[in-house]
Parts: structure tokens; sequence; C-alpha cells
């Protein structure tokens, strides 16, 4: 019996390690799922805005929108750093919404989404989100202390990172995590998720480094990302909570709803 069984249990080593390589190997396509584009024009989703060419500091290419606020101007800008899935079209009523309170808004695409060249990694999301930044402040001379950073899930680590290196007015972070490593032990349990994971995504860590004065938005039925974590988020920043009753994670009334956009507004307000 010893063979079958000593036959039986490599078996199942060889397959634990395999499983492992495979997605130590592949977990960025589990971690980032971009479409593929094209994107419209901006006008077409926005009347009035204006396609924009990013250019990150290792090269690529990035398509963005920036759309100018309508009635009276707040002056105060909005970059919005999007999530892991998706394109900027899928944040056009997000954009729609804040425009609508006075606040111009830029939406861009990291590499490798909505038909940028290149692959995502964090430290490619975090060089795109820094010529998003360089183009506001340099090309259309946003000050620094009229702009504010929106980050939406993953794109609050990459905002928070970002607000560790210049002055920034203040950041909203809608459902963000403590850290990805956390998020993937929750979703893959079995599995050494820390270990494994190369792209970490801190936000509590560099929130609380930056500070900067910070909303965190969540959605209480979040089956994503614990609505705890979000907290946790929002206590290490020194920052205030603003919980969405029944929202899970996608939904539209966290994505673009009122709560969402009045944060954004009063942390426009909170500027003076």
């Amino acid at each position: 019996m010893r063979g079958p069984l000593a036959l039986v249990a490599g078996l199942l080593v060889v397959g634990v390690v395999a499983l492992v390589a495979g997605l130590w190997l592949f977990q960025r396509q589990l971690v980032y799922l971009p479409s593929p584009g094209p994107v419209p024009p901006a006008a077409t989703a926005l009347p009035g805005a204006e396609d924009v060419v990013l250019t990150a500091a290792d090269g690529p290419a990035l398509g963005a929108w920036f759309v100018p606020a309508q009635g009276p101007r707040r002056d105060v800008t909005v970059l919005v750093a999007n999530g892991n899935a998706g394109d900027r079209s899928l944040r056009a009523p997000l954009a729609a919404a804040l425009r609508a309170e006075g606040l111009d808004v830029l939406l861009f695409d990291y590499r490798g989404f909505g038909s940028n060249p290149g692959r995502p990694s964090e430290d490619g999301l975090l060089a795109d989100a820094r010529a998003a930044r360089d183009h506001l402040v340099r090309e259309r001379g946003v000050a620094p202390e009229r702009l504010l950073y929106l980050g939406e899930s993953l794109g609050g680590a990459v905002v928070a990172r970002l607000a560790t290196e210049a002055p920034v007015g203040g950041l909203v972070l809608r459902s963000p995590f403590v850290d990805l490593p956390s998020i993937g032990e929750r979703l893959y349990p079995y599995l050494p998720v820390r270990w494994l994971l190369i792209d970490r995504f801190p936000v509590a860590e560099p929130v609380g480094r930056a500070r900067v004065p910070t909303t965190v938005v969540l959605g209480e039925a979040d089956s994503l990302i614990p609505p705890a974590q979000s907290r946790a988020v929002a206590q290490a920043a020194g920052g205030e909570v603003v919980a969405v009753p029944g929202a899970d994670h996608n939904d539209a009334v966290l994505g673009h709803g009122p709560a969402l956009v009045d944060a954004v507004v009063r942390r426009a307000e909170a500027l003076g």
C-alpha cells in the first residue's frame, strides 16, 4: 500500500506546486482586467470633452479625456484613477456628475487599458498617474492645492502613493483596501497569497504618511472589499467615512451616485 499512497501523495505535491507556479506566472492576468478598447472620442460620450494624450516617463502614450466644468466653476480639478477593470468610458457618468458640480475632471487609462500600449503593473500604474498629474499641473496650470485625487478601489492605492510624492488638495477614496495581499488572502485562503504577489498596492500605509485631507466612500454591502478594510484606510488617514447602505462594489450608486459626488464636492469646498 505504501507504493500507491506514495504515488498519490507525490502527484498531489506536484499538482499543488504546478498550481502555485501557474498562479505566480499569470497573477497579473487575475489582478488586471482591462477592456481591450477602442475607446470612443471624448466628445461622443461627454459633449465638450477633449481627447488628450499623456506620456509616461518610461514611454507609453496614454489616452485620456479632459472634461471641463459646466456652470459656475469651482476652480478645482479632479484626477480620477480607475480601478482594475474596464476603461475611462465606463467612468463617463462619474465625470458628467462632477462637471455638473463645477469641477474639471481628467479621466485616463493605465497602460494596457482602453487600447493603450504596454502591460499593467504596480510601478507602471503609478508612472501613468504621475503623467496625468504632470499634464494637469504643467500643461493646464492647475495649482496642486486646487487638485483632488479620486481613487476607485485599486486606483485608491495608486493615488495614495501619488499623494506621498507631491502636494495635493485632498483625496477621495472609493472602496479602498488596506493592501492587495489582504484581499488576495480573502479570495484565495488556501494559497500563500502574501508570499506570491508581485504587486502589493498598499493604501493604509501611504495615506498615513501623506497626511492629506481624505474622505473614504464605501458600500455597506461590498462583497469584494470588506467595509472594515475601507474603514481601516480612513482611520490610517485620519479621514472621514461616507457609507452607502446596501451598495455592493460595482453598483452604480457607489460608482457615481450622490454620496460619492457629494464627498468630492465637500472636499472641493474645503479648499476655499
